[in-house]
């Protein structure tokens, strides 16, 4: 594929802050503020001037060390802040065997180009190569067997930690869409992830909280090998969506399946399955210029 995949909408469009806010709330949606600097008297001193707007470049890992930086950026945020427990790795990198197989969006900060997001995709031909998904790892997928040639699988997504803005993951679905639409490929399939800090009550809640239009059909649903013990948390808690699961939803996507356990990552998963059909018509036009 090309190094390089044209915007879909110039920037300011693109990263529309009203969307960000729809999509994810709007603390999410805000840029990350820039640090003000502090006096010898600490006191505040305000900017000369206003930071100028951030802008990104959306592109796909063309070399072995293209891909490097998305292993790198990840190892960052799974290992060293959220705790995961990875392989090791000398050169602080996130590496399995599915990234041979995968292709892996970047998004680069425009001014620094440092890799500050990432997807990798696992197209149909490469899952069929490599025999499997990686979600058939965590969840038995035997009634979505009939989709897998037009279903392509999303995963290790991750955001850098003072980057986290709507527009960043705005970038990131832009950059997916034009890829579906390029390869005619119809569904998006992948683990949304939910912090099990408090020992999965926030995750037993959250699923416990999910309406029945937002659960795909019974023909649809995925069954976990290593299922959250929900009977034995406390599934009642008034919880919000974790900003990116919100936006999935708002999106369209529905949820497959109760959590899985992720025992490296000490996560719980939901299986997450997007069609390009049913994405609300109101963001569309924003991700699939229609």
């Amino acid at each position: 594929m090309p190094k390089k995949l044209s915007k879909l909408r110039p920037l300011k469009k693109l990263f529309s802050k009203k969307i960000a806010k729809k999509l994810f709330g709007k603390k999410f949606a805000l840029k990350p503020r820039a640090l003000t600097p502090v006096t010898q008297d600490h006191v505040v001193a305000k900017p000369a001037s206003k930071p100028k707007r951030p802008a990104f470049q959306i592109t796909w890992a063309s070399t072995p060390n293209e891909i490097k930086e998305a292993q790198r950026l990840r190892y960052k945020v799974f290992a060293e802040e959220m705790g995961a427990n990875l392989a090791q790795n000398s050169e602080g990198l996130d590496v399995d065997e599915f990234d041979a197989y995968c292709d892996h969006l970047l998004i680069r900060d425009q001014e620094t180009l440092k890799v500050v997001g990432t997807y990798r995709v696992l197209p149909p031909h490469k899952a069929q190569e490599i025999g499997r998904l990686y979600s058939d790892s965590e969840f038995d997928l035997t009634r979505l067997n009939h989709l897998r040639p037009k279903m392509v699988e999303l995963g290790r997504s991750c955001v850098h930690a003072d980057y986290r803005s709507g527009a960043v993951i705005m970038a990131l679905w832009s950059g997916l869409a034009q890829y579906m639409q390029k390869h005619h490929y119809e569904i998006m399939l992948g683990c949304a992830s939910i912090p099990m800090a408090d020992g999965g009550h926030f995750a037993a809640s959250l699923y416990n909280s999910l309406s029945e239009e937002q659960m795909a059909p019974t023909e649809n649903h995925a069954f976990p090998r290593l299922p959250l013990p929900l009977d034995k948390l406390n599934g009642g808690l008034d919880v919000e969506p974790p900003p990116l699961i919100k936006g999935y939803l708002k999106l369209g996507a529905k949820i497959c399946s109760a959590p899985a356990w992720d025992p490296d990552f000490n996560t719980a998963d939901l299986l997450t399955m997007l069609r390009l059909s049913e994405i609300n018509p109101r963001y569309a036009k924003h991700f699939l210029n229609v």
